[in-house]
């Protein structure tokens, strides 16, 4: 028999004389089990896709709480360093760093077409040039991420840290909103309560470590209500413009770095937008790259690593967990910065909310088996 129509047969099994299948006994001669090797080898290469997708999960799950925390020590270390000469302009950094995921993700394309210079222009010209309205997608959560930097930075200038700090995890909570309301995706209440810990957690962690020391100049009631109505308008743009992105990758066949090389187009559009109306004069006056030192170069690396990143973890896991992911970060960025730059002090505080943070994050993904009585052959 040739060796195809031998792999196209069935695996038989024959059990001793007197055994039935299912595990009792039977009268007569051999029992013989039939095997599709079809369906078993689906059934092995689910499982193992299965895995595959969950090591990629956590994988991306925690290079980006290695990303965050490294981004957040080393860009305040950078804007607090004390330096001779102009201190380099962050709204420049911010379309460095898209330029840099756009060449990142050029690469990333390059190497799934088998680094084929041919393949790779017909991948960018079929999947941009000739698909305009999915390109336009992109230019929403572009314009929302731009506003919404805008927004922190009106928010920290009405706001003292901690009172911004506490009040942006919110954005949390609006993730979550968004993701059942624009995915209908279900939380359950182990979720639902891990959300309501997790903000908690959050609030004891960044208290202690921002309001040790306020600023001499008081704030005006009015300034307080500017800074507090901006913090909550970025907490609502984050959730949707972050859920509102996953939707865009799930809902369709193109790669997560195509979609990138499309965010990263429009967020550099949108940020020399944001350079020329904030800071035209002293780019004029200074240059666009004043004040770039080999520091500024790590911190703009490190923010086009986290679009990249992040764009994994929405992939392969949600924006819910993006934001747990985030905010362990947090309690990384505070026990690293007060061994390294010992401008904070733990307290009891501190790691109670430490505790409730983590506690939240495992019980977000806690899912309980059913509980009811096993089915009878």
């Amino acid at each position: 028999m040739p060796a195809e129509a031998r792999g196209r047969e069935p695996l038989h099994l024959t059990l001793p004389p007197g055994t039935h299948p299912a595990g009792g006994n039977a009268r007569g001669g051999d029992a013989t089990v039939k095997f599709a090797p079809g369906s078993a080898r689906r059934a092995a290469q689910a499982n193992e896709d299965k895995t595959m997708s969950a090591n990629l999960k956590y994988l991306s799950l925690g290079i980006l709480v290695f990303q965050t925390t490294s981004l957040v020590l080393t860009m305040r270390y950078s804007r607090t360093l004390k330096e001779e000469g102009p201190r380099y302009l962050s709204s420049t950094a911010v379309v460095v760093a898209e330029l840099l995921k756009i060449m990142a993700c050029i690469l990333l394309v390059y190497k799934d077409s088998k680094c084929s210079l041919r393949a790779l222009n017909r991948i960018l010209h079929d999947e941009i040039l000739n698909k305009p309205m999915e390109t336009l997608k992109l230019a929403i959560p572009s314009g929302i991420y731009t506003l919404q930097n805008n927004l922190l930075y009106v928010a920290l200038s009405n706001l003292d840290a901690a009172t911004y700090q506490v009040t942006y995890q919110l954005k949390i909570l609006t993730t979550a909103l968004f993701s059942v309301s624009m995915l209908s995706k279900k939380l359950g209440v182990y979720q639902w309560l891990s959300l309501v810990i997790l903000m908690t957690g959050v609030a004891f962690v960044q208290w202690p470590s921002d309001s040790q020391e306020l600023d001499s100049k008081e704030l005006s009631a009015g300034s307080q209500f500017v800074g507090l109505m901006a913090v909550l308008t970025a907490c609502f743009s984050s959730g949707f413009a972050g859920v509102y992105f996953e939707k865009i990758l799930k809902e369709t066949k193109q790669s997560v770095w195509i979609r990138n090389i499309q965010l990263g187009f429009f967020g550099s559009i949108f940020g020399l937008m944001g350079v020329y109306i904030y800071d035209g004069e002293l780019v004029s006056k200074n240059g666009f790259f004043q004040g770039y030192n080999r520091l500024t170069w790590i911190v703009v690396i490190l923010q086009a690593l986290g679009g990249l990143v992040i764009a994994a973890v929405i992939k392969y896991a949600d924006n819910i967990l993006k934001g747990f992911a985030t905010s362990l970060s947090i309690i990384l960025s505070t026990l690293i910065s007060y061994f390294w730059l010992q401008d904070f002090v733990p307290t009891s505080v501190f790691f109670l909310g430490a505790i409730l943070v983590i506690t939240a994050t495992f019980l977000y993904g806690y899912d309980p088996k059913p509980t009811g009585n096993p089915t009878k052959a």
